[in-house]
């Protein structure tokens, strides 16, 4: 690393999220802008919305996006990277478009984005990408002088990443009762999607068996379990699992889920069962319901010990980690070929979305790729 950071020619990191509600009257709001133009009655997203009532209508992932967005500006000024860092949701306040639309008036030309989701998928990246370009389509008819942005690179395999998240485990094997702990089971949760769209995620080259979403996944979770075998002399069997299904019964989604998987371990006799949350950069809404609330209530009535591993949220590392992506982007963009961290069996990730990368569900433009009409 140089002593001197150098963001040139980037002039502005944008904290790219997913939003959420912040007291009760959002949360159907909020789920409107989510479901827009699918024709979802406003009954039925009361009811999905439950989960968010649950927790007074708050939804903790516009707070962990502050803290994130502390963490980078801390991690920046401590290391001399003269870089202000914006912060901008798809579905809600501070909205993308705002956020964009601030970044051009206070004179910026050159934005990386960092997106708040580490994999390949179309809801994780193209789906980002798609909302960057609605966004800069905009400001666009609306007159304005567009920046040009581009999104850093997938960061699954980054040290600063993973490292965070092993510690993670090792801190919930500790909280189990000593007598299950040595046979403890490590259960590897992400979001599910239909397996359609996992197929197809990454790029061409990618497509098929679960495509780059689950083979990134599947990646990640071996080196935390490999880095747990060496730190406690003890080789914890692992499974990769799904949470948080949301389509159509008639529609294929990754499998298993979480639930069942907790079923399936207790019947064939294991003592304790660790979820590890790898899927997720922070500990929102599906990880506060859908492993702490469901998955708990679940291994409760089984009676099977559970703990679950803490998300990297807005750990220092992380902060360095996005830090190193910044610069490394940045050198390469200048014509230099610097060092690019990562960890396990797959190559750093690439710094373009190719043609054919997690293909769109629709034609619609996307920003950030090798076919930006904003490039």
């Amino acid at each position: 690393m140089p002593d001197v950071l150098d963001s040139t020619p980037y002039d502005a990191l944008l904290l790219l999220s997913f939003g959420g509600p912040e007291g009760p009257d959002d949360v159907v709001p909020f789920l409107e802008n989510v479901t827009r133009g699918r024709g979802i009655p406003k009954e039925r997203l009361k009811e999905v919305g439950q989960h968010y009532f649950l927790f007074g209508g708050v939804s903790p992932i516009n707070e962990q996006n502050r803290a994130l967005l502390d963490a980078l500006r801390k991690d920046f000024v401590e290391h001399g990277l003269e870089l202000p860092v914006y912060w901008g949701n798809r579905n809600w306040a501070p909205y993308l478009t705002d956020t964009l639309r601030e970044i051009a008036a206070d004179g910026h030309r050159r934005v990386l984005t960092l997106a708040t989701s580490a994999y390949a998928s179309y809801s994780g990246c193209r789906q980002y990408r798609e909302n960057l370009a609605d966004a800069l389509a905009t400001l666009e008819a609306e007159g304005i002088e567009l920046p040009r942005v581009h999104k850093l690179r997938h960061y699954f395999n980054h040290p600063g990443f993973i490292a965070p998240m092993i510690e993670g485990v090792l801190n919930a094997l500790d909280a189990l009762p000593e007598d299950v702990r040595a046979g403890a089971h490590l259960a590897f949760t992400t979001h599910s999607i239909p397996t359609a769209a996992a197929d197809t995620s990454g790029p061409v080259e990618d497509h098929g068996d679960g495509g780059a979403y689950v083979r990134q996944h599947l990646d990640v979770a071996r080196v935390i379990a490999d880095t747990v075998r060496t730190e406690t002399g003890i080789d914890h069997p692992w499974n990769l699992v799904y949470q948080s299904r949301s389509g159509a019964p008639h529609i294929p989604w990754l499998e298993p889920d979480i639930c069942d998987h907790l079923e399936e371990q207790h019947a064939a006799g294991v003592p304790a069962v660790v979820m590890v949350p790898i899927g997720f950069v922070s500990d929102h809404m599906e990880v506060l319901y859908d492993l702490d609330t469901e998955a708990t209530a679940k291994a409760a009535e089984l009676g099977l010990p559970v703990t679950r591993s803490a998300t990297v949220g807005a750990d220092p590392r992380f902060a360095g980690a996005v830090r190193d992506l910044v610069v490394e982007r940045a050198a390469t963009e200048r014509g230099a070929a610097p060092e690019r961290c990562a960890l396990g069996a797959l190559a750093p990730g690439h710094d373009l979305c190719p043609v054919g990368c997690c293909p769109a569900r629709s034609p619609r433009p996307a920003a950030a790729g090798a076919d930006s009409p904003y490039a």
